[in-house]
């Protein structure tokens, strides 16, 4: 049965990562590779702030051990599921999230261990450390780097804003999926157990770390005057580590109530963010700090990509000049509004460099409302 609960939980986090990467638009990331500043600081914020705060909370409140090395293990973990999936529901700077994870989820597999090395061995006896399931710390590992690099393949590959706004949406079922799944196990222990009847040094434990990280968050990244939309991103990545990584070291690692007491960690945590980060993804909004139209519907900017649209109307503003060898002649086009002009030459794989299919949400009223609404 653990071994069941287990696989389910894998491939909804696989998913998850999968649909997020999946949307990215290739050429973006490739943009967001020479964001150096936003990059280093998702790096520092993600791997010295949030492990120190988690560190600084265990031993400050006592936390037991099933609690205690849950969330040391959530606050050294990289942000490979929610962040994305956070950025891309708020409509912040996606590329930059999907960025930041790869980054963060490779250099992870160095500073995760020793992160929670470091801090496990300052608040635990020697036989909790021991006890620590490092298979499962890099099975979940695996699976974040195997799903961003399927996602960004397939995206590549297919070469279509249609199919990007179909795996955006598939990434967030997944992500709300995962989060049903975790609030499901966190309940299936003794009374005592139960997400509602723990000590108050587990819910003030557990929100800490997110709310600490998100101030730290904003003062740095405005300090070093990221664009707005990065330091959403930013943000987003500081607070919200991986919980798909917490949630399997705690099936693997604990037992019975322990169990029950761990899985409340990412649990009460995704609540805890669903709260803070949903009133600081909607007052970014309205400050103008996101891709989506201030002006525009809740309900719109929740189940619309704007990362795609913007990724959309960029390559219908560009001007495409193609050389080639190849004897068929192909006429310039002209846009609707006479705006644009795209002429081709082109060389080699036809497939390859052609326009990516539409989405079918850029209108000309779309890209004039964001042309005029860009952060």
């Amino acid at each position: 049965m653990v071994d069941w609960i287990e696989a389910a939980g894998n491939l909804l986090l696989f998913a998850l990562v999968f649909g997020m990467s999946a949307t990215v638009d290739i050429n973006c990331l490739k943009e967001q590779l020479h964001n150096r500043n936003a990059i280093l600081t998702g790096i520092f914020l993600q791997f010295v702030v949030l492990p120190f705060l988690g560190f600084l909370v265990v031993n400050i409140l006592d936390l037991d051990s099933a609690i205690g090395i849950t969330l040391l293990v959530l606050t050294s973990s990289p942000g490979g599921s929610y962040s994305n999936w956070w950025c891309s529901m708020f409509n912040a700077d996606l590329a930059l999230s999907v960025t930041m994870t790869a980054i963060s989820t490779l250099l992870s597999t160095i500073f995760l261990p020793v992160n929670l090395l470091i801090y496990a061995r300052y608040s635990y006896e020697a036989d909790v450390i021991m006890a620590l399931d490092w298979t499962s710390l890099f099975v979940a590992l695996s699976i974040v780097i195997g799903a961003i690099g399927l996602g960004l393949f397939c995206s590549a590959k297919i070469h279509s804003h249609k199919f990007n706004l179909m795996a955006n949406h598939l990434g967030n079922w997944a992500g709300i999926a995962l989060v049903i799944f975790s609030a499901t196990m966190t309940n299936t222990g003794g009374e005592d157990t139960k997400i509602w009847e723990r000590d108050w040094k587990f819910y003030v434990g557990t929100t800490l770390p997110c709310l600490l990280g998100l101030i730290i968050a904003n003062l740095v990244t405005s300090t070093i005057r990221l664009k707005k939309p990065e330091r959403v991103t930013a943000s987003v990545e500081c607070c919200y580590q991986n919980v798909g990584i917490a949630t399997s070291v705690a099936l693997t690692m604990f037992e019975g109530d322990e169990l029950s007491e761990a899985m409340g960690v990412p649990f009460f945590y995704g609540v805890v963010e669903v709260v803070i980060l949903g009133i600081y993804c909607i007052g970014a909004w309205k400050l103008g700090w996101t891709k989506a139209p201030k002006n525009a519907s809740i309900w719109k900017i929740l189940t619309t990509s704007y990362e795609v649209i913007y990724a959309e109307v960029k390559e219908l503003d560009e001007i495409e000049i193609k050389v080639s060898d190849s004897d068929d002649a192909m006429e310039d086009e002209l846009s609707e509004d006479g705006n644009v002009l795209t002429t081709y030459f082109y060389m080699g794989n036809k497939d390859k460099d052609k326009p990516k299919e539409p989405s079918g949400l850029v209108t000309e009223s779309t890209e004039a409302i964001l042309k005029d609404d860009e952060p």
